[in-house]
């Protein structure tokens, strides 16, 4: 059995890989999680953008072995 992790995507990502591990974790569209999240970070006065840098530097990077 496998255990899902949360981890940096490697290959799915515009600027750290923080949607698209989101959205490959809930089996989302990453393209409209993108979007959802810009247009909350500007409605929101750009908390999107902090929580995203948290996730960021919490969020270990994807290895391959």
């Amino acid at each position: 059995m496998t255990q899902k992790r949360l981890t940096r995507s490697m290959n799915n990502k515009w600027i750290a890989g923080i949607c698209g591990v989101i959205a490959e974790y809930f089996g989302w569209n990453p393209d409209m999680l993108r979007l959802i999240w810009v247009i909350l970070t500007v409605s929101t006065v750009f908390c999107g953008g902090i929580v995203y840098l948290v996730l960021w530097l919490i969020m270990p990077q994807e290895y391959y072995y």
